[in-house]
């Protein structure tokens, strides 16, 4: 589980709160009611997970080569770790099981335990840094799915159930209501759209699963503030509506293949509605449309708004960023656009981030397998971010492994800038690992750590 910020808890508005939810012991001389008959239903479909890894050493000159030949140090010993955390079963009759990407990125082992603890060792079949999404493999026959329900359909104030395996004690089930919807700018992956919720979320509970009072899956819990490790009542999933997305491509390509509209947006405001004479209160307003661009092709133009993507509403700019980069490359979209007082339909063909075949490319040494050019004319990000652009990319490099991709642009490597190809050789030469890199893919700037 990942933690996100630090904030205060009032404590005196909290057992407030508790006073006002409290139930009475009998309702119209009937047993209180009991969530039991659904959770027997579901918490078959959700399991632990315990991830193998391998720390590195300590000191970074015993991480370097050069020095450990020069030292005659023996060879380096990495002490084993695990870590523990959750999942959720969402093919039974292929073994599928959703977690989170954080929990697995580094492992060199991946044991799912079930509720009736039988245990298997899972295959990775696919992850995604950018919205924190894995999907695992089990050889196991007799499992429960759990039923996924339109995370779009998901309310504020809705009852909501986190059941997970918090701080590696066991499967454990806590209740609350949805918080927020739609939350983003938490600067933890480059694709937002939590669910926010009061259901208690701990660390251990990542990849978990968020449920109605149905029994059917809304999200998929990923993060937490916290200001001392442990929960506050501030908790985030993600929506089932973009993990299936993202599932759904794991399972086609391997990957998700991100692509782009070539459009530059913001969020509508009142002031822009009234300016635009349009009588949306939400939406992405247009402030660019590249030349060339399939939005151009489509007939976008600069002061378009928005409002809605193959029929889902847009309420912001960073959702209509989400939408499409979960489109795969070559399909369309609709839009629903507001044009003054007008409003239309646009259909545009979702186009690669970054067409990379012809352009050559330099290896680096401390990145194996990876190819690099300087950011040039026509590329998306000229002009725009100064770096290198991947060009090509080993599927079997641990850059690759790690969620680096063709077309993301590197400008910086643990802190340090980068502006050149020049600049980027001689920041490895010296960088200490594991390697922080700075990466803007298409309109998103994430950070992926390679070791």
């Amino acid at each position: 589980m990942r933690f996100v910020f630090r904030l205060s808890a009032s404590l005196a508005a909290c057992a407030a709160t508790a006073v006002l939810a409290a139930l009475p012991p009998v309702v119209d001389g009937q047993p209180l009611p009991t969530l039991a008959p659904m959770l027997v239903q579901v918490t078959p479909a959700v399991v632990n997970i315990s991830v193998l890894t391998r720390s590195a050493e300590a000191n970074p000159l015993a991480r370097d080569p050069f020095f450990r030949r020069w030292l005659n140090l023996p060879e380096q010993q990495r002490r084993e770790e695990r870590a523990a955390g959750s999942g959720v079963i969402v093919d039974a009759a292929r073994g599928l099981v959703v977690t989170n990407h954080h929990m697995i990125k580094d492992a060199r082992e991946i044991v799912v335990v079930l509720k009736d603890r039988r245990l298997f060792k899972a295959e990775l079949v696919g992850s995604d840094p950018g919205t924190d999404v894995a999907v695992l493999r089990i050889p196991a026959e007799g499992l429960t799915a759990i039923r996924v329900a339109d995370s779009d359909a998901v309310n504020v104030g809705d009852f909501v159930v986190a059941i997970g395996n918090p701080f590696g004690i066991g499967q454990t089930v806590t209740s609350g209501i949805v918080s927020a919807v739609g939350r983003g700018g938490l600067s933890i992956e480059g694709y937002e759209e939590f669910i926010q919720t009061d259901a208690s979320i701990n660390p251990g509970n990542s990849g978990g699963a968020l449920v109605n009072l149905r029994g059917e899956l809304v999200g998929i819990n990923t993060a937490i503030f916290a200001p001392a490790g442990g929960n506050v009542g501030i908790g985030f999933a993600i929506p089932t509506n973009m993990a299936r997305a993202v599932i759904d491509q794991i399972l086609r390509f391997g990957e998700v293949r991100r692509g782009r509209l070539g459009v530059t947006t913001q969020d509508l405001t009142p002031e822009q509605a009234k300016s635009l004479g349009v009588t949306a209160t939400e939406g992405a307003v247009v402030a660019a449309v590249e030349k060339g661009s399939a939005a151009d092709q489509a007939g976008l133009r600069p002061k378009d708004v928005v409002i809605a993507v193959n029929k889902r509403p847009i309420r912001a700019s960073s959702e209509l960023r989400n939408r499409v980069g979960l489109v795969p490359i070559g399909e369309e979209v609709e839009m629903t656009v507001l044009r003054g007082g007008s409003q239309l339909r646009v259909r545009a063909r979702v186009a690669e981030l970054f067409q990379a075949i012809g352009v050559p490319g330099e290896s680096v040494p401390q990145l194996a397998g990876l190819k690099v050019a300087e950011v040039q004319p026509g590329m998306p990000a000229y002009g725009r971010q100064e770096g290198v652009v991947v060009t090509g990319s080993d599927r079997e490099s641990a850059a690759f492994k790690t969620g680096l991709r063709v077309g993301d642009v590197i400008y910086g490597v643990n802190q340090w800038p980068v502006r050149s190809l020049k600049q980027f050789t001689e920041v490895l030469r010296t960088a200490e690992q594991p390697l922080r890199l700075a990466l803007l893919r298409g309109e998103y700037r994430i950070t992926l750590i390679v070791r």
